[in-house]
């Protein structure tokens, strides 16, 4: 048997919040389940980073539920002391909706759902082929993993990306409707300060216009030790600013934010998001773009571009294959 390569149920590539939510599920069934993600972190958008003695969340910067079921993951997630709710409404204007955050902070959300599974992280899939009645994934590592299904959840242009280089051909109308989905960009500066914000309580808010989409102070939302903010730029900005110096367009979006700054900025950092949000949703949960063996692509742009909706697609992914490999026990 070649070393260098592994054999399992179900493969779930993507450890975002889809990719884990659909790994728990297909375990929880009874599958054998390796979930690989290219970096070094699990979480996808769910992301945390720490420098100069301050921590960010410098992705996704809350979560809200309205279905039943993603709340009863909030409330374990709660109980198990790796989330809390933040706020309930912006600068005094409480709305009774409930927004929550990571407890230390995003990345412990993912962290807390990653528990328990097979997760192998720095394993960047380069191509998926079919071989027989499987699925083939290559790694850059050398690494190749093979399933009887897969659960693909990175942004819809890398996942097709890795059908191309496995030869694999989707049908024309599929095709078509996938490379409909597009994605914002955002640019985000991490900027540690030299004494406290101007920022409101309970520490965000989304101006009006301008370049700046949302600004934190993630002081007063209780994850950094020290005065810092996350600055996130709206989709133009980061489009127009993408291929250019991110220090100078970091500068830039910290001089847009100078009336809520308050104070001095001591050091920035700044991340780029390709894929931040996606500007379309499929009408579907999930797309099942092979039945044998089955192949399902899942994600926040199938079933909304909130974290809740990528855990609702993550569902509905490990129900598809679930209901597939039932049929082939049946046609058996």
């Amino acid at each position: 048997m070649d070393p260098t390569e592994q054999t399992t149920d179900v493969l779930v590539i993507g450890a975002g919040m889809a990719g884990l939510i659909a790994a728990a599920e297909l375990q929880r069934a009874g599958r054998r389940v390796v979930v690989l993600d290219k970096s070094r972190g699990v979480g996808g958008r769910l992301a945390s980073r720490r420098f100069d003695g301050a921590t960010f969340d410098h992705g996704a910067q809350f979560i809200t539920t309205r279905d039943p079921r993603f709340a009863a993951v909030l409330e374990q997630g709660r109980q198990d002391g790796a989330m809390e709710e933040w706020f309930r409404g912006f600068a005094g204007a409480a709305d009774g909706h409930a927004r929550w955050r990571g407890k230390p902070a995003m990345s412990a959300v993912a962290k807390h759902l990653a528990l328990g599974l097979d997760l192998l992280l720095e394993m960047p899939v380069v191509a998926l082929r079919q071989a027989g009645d499987r699925w083939r994934a290559e790694t850059t590592t050398g690494r190749t993993f093979t399933a009887g299904a897969v659960v693909l959840t990175p942004p819809v242009p890398q996942s097709l990306a890795l059908l191309d280089a496995g030869g694999i051909v989707v049908a024309p109308e599929m095709r078509a409707r996938l490379a409909a989905i597009k994605y914002e960009r955002c640019l985000a500066v991490m900027a540690v300060l030299d004494g406290p914000s101007h920022i409101p309580p309970p520490g965000g808010l989304a101006p009006a216009d301008g370049p700046i989409a949302w600004i934190a102070d993630n002081q007063l939302k209780g994850i950094s030790a020290e005065p810092a903010v996350t600055i996130h730029a709206t989709h133009a900005f980061s489009l127009e600013h993408w291929e250019r110096d991110r220090q100078e367009s970091g500068r830039a979006l910290l001089g847009a934010a100078a009336e809520w700054l308050g104070a001095g900025v001591k050091t920035f950092q700044v991340h780029g998001w390709r894929y931040s949000k996606p500007m379309r949703v499929d009408e579907e949960p999930c797309v099942l773009v092979s039945q044998s063996p089955p192949l399902v692509l899942a994600g926040d742009a199938f079933a909304g571009p909130r974290v809740e909706g990528a855990a609702l697609s993550g569902w509905a992914a490990a129900a598809a294959i679930l209901t597939k490999h039932e049929d082939s026990l049946r046609a058996s």
